[in-house]
């Protein structure tokens, strides 16, 4: 049998052994060989050799990629909110410059940046790493920024029922600075203001004040 046909028959197995399994506990099955077949069929679309050297175990790569990035397709970002702790705390709490990379799902392309999440309790406060895992939850899937911000500040406006939140994300996109347009050095921002903070200016000045302010 040659070289060729060896590794054609490693990409076209589905069996049951080759979907692996979400440690989450969501039940998420990611089909391995689905995702290395169809980089194989990318890189013979664009005149490339699947079987070089350099190439033979990229589609097996890129799979355990997806397999990472995608990891919160199926998790639930409300269960970090789960455990609240009551608190006679009613002041801003910030988390301000939480990194983040997530993909867009226009161009499967990365964008990153960081996040800035507040809240102004009511009686009860998360823990602080719990922002983060929320976060971190909505961005690893295939996203938009805009979806992305009110996700994050949705959950936490149900899960914790605080007076109000302010989800700040400022991203640099790679579909329009290494493609399209082209311009490196832009950004985006987008926000989600919810309860007191859209309603009140005051204090809505107050926490965009904290999140621009230097540490």
């Amino acid at each position: 049998m040659s070289k060729q046909t060896k590794i054609t028959k490693r990409h076209v197995r589905s069996k049951d052994s080759d979907l692996k399994f979400d440690p989450s506990g969501n039940g998420r099955r990611i089909d391995l060989p689905k995702i290395e077949r169809a980089v194989r069929e990318i890189l013979s679309a664009i005149g490339e050799d699947p079987d070089r050297e350099g190439l033979q175990d990229t589609p097996a790569r890129v799979a355990r990629m997806y397999d990472e990035l995608f990891n919160g397709i199926d998790e639930s970002p409300e269960k970090h909110l789960e455990k609240l702790f009551q608190e006679k705390y009613d002041e801003i709490v910030l988390l301000k410059d939480i990194p983040f990379f997530s993909i867009c799902e226009h161009h499967l392309l990365p964008f990153m940046g960081m996040a800035h999440v507040a809240y102004l309790p009511s009686g009860k406060v998360v823990g602080l790493s719990k922002l983060a895992r929320v976060v971190e939850a909505y961005a690893h899937r295939p996203q938009l920024q805009e979806r992305l911000t009110n996700q994050i500040a949705d959950a936490i406006m149900k899960r914790v029922k605080p007076k109000g939140v302010c989800v700040v994300l400022n991203a640099t996109h790679t579909c329009m600075t290494i493609r399209g347009v082209r311009k490196p050095g832009s950004a985006m921002v987008t926000s989600a203001l919810r309860g007191i903070f859209k309603t009140d200016p005051a204090t809505r000045g107050e926490v965009m004040a904290l999140i621009n302010s230097p540490r």
